[in-house]
């Protein structure tokens, strides 16, 4: 790969951080224009589409990196995904499918479940140290579960908190990272990316990952609490819900 490719990649990478998808996806072109074959490239514009509210446009990317990478377990669920935002279920629940064959053969030494069933078990044993006050006993146990089922990214997300609570913002920060690259939806993990910021003393970057904790999730307790800490604009609750009947 040439120097200017990465560059262009480098910068598309930071700015998808940063939530400028637009400028993301132009960027991402450029690298495609030139290199058609990189299948990661194809899959993080398609996700910059979805973003910019063109379903079908980023169906047809992720379409593109699965030609290229069939195992490419991401694109599958974002296709998923994709594919249910667009009320197209059938096709949705057939990617779904497709996502958990590929996230089989990607288990690793041991079969899926059991794999499975051991990350979930460290994770366990870990949220037991952390209960008892033992903080770098369960990062050590979060890590060997990552090290199972390395796409779990609810004990990544443990993992990143795990990682505040010991003051080490640096790797909590590419944790949480991590874990939204995997899944962008996941409120929990960007909160506490949010907290990392503030630790940090970037306040601003920290509020945007709360408010955009908002947009996905309007009544998150967390997001809107460390918004009114800071006297920021925190949009109204949503109304109960009517009771059935």
């Amino acid at each position: 790969m040439d120097l200017q490719t990465e560059q262009l990649i480098t910068r598309g990478r930071q700015a998808f951080q940063r939530r400028d998808y637009a400028a993301a996806l132009a960027d991402f072109r450029d690298v495609l224009a030139a290199h058609p074959d990189f299948p990661d490239v194809w899959h993080l514009s398609a996700v910059c589409l979805s973003f910019l509210g063109q379903p079908e446009a980023a169906l047809e990317g992720l379409d593109r990196a699965l030609k290229l990478n069939d195992g490419y377990v991401e694109a599958h669920l974002n296709r998923a995904l994709t594919l249910n935002e667009l009320g197209r279920y059938d096709e949705a629940r057939d990617a779904f499918e497709r996502a958990w064959q590929a996230e089989r053969k990607d288990a690793g030494a041991f079969s899926a479940p059991l794999s499975a069933l051991l990350a979930n078990a460290h994770a366990a044993v870990g949220d037991l140290y952390l209960q008892g006050g033992a903080v770098r006993e369960a990062v050590e146990q979060y890590r060997l579960a990552l090290g199972m089922r390395p796409r779990f990214v609810d004990i990544r997300n443990k993992l990143g908190r795990a990682l505040f609570q010991l003051g080490d913002l640096a790797e909590a920060e590419i944790e949480l990272k991590t874990t939204l690259q995997d899944n962008p939806r996941f409120v929990a993990a960007r909160v506490s990316l949010g907290l990392v910021y503030y630790r940090r003393g970037a306040t601003e970057a920290a509020v945007r990952e709360w408010e955009e904790s908002l947009a996905s999730a309007p009544d998150n307790p967390q997001a809107r609490a460390f918004l009114a800490m800071l006297g920021r604009p925190v949009p109204p609750a949503a109304p109960p819900r009517p009771l059935d009947g």
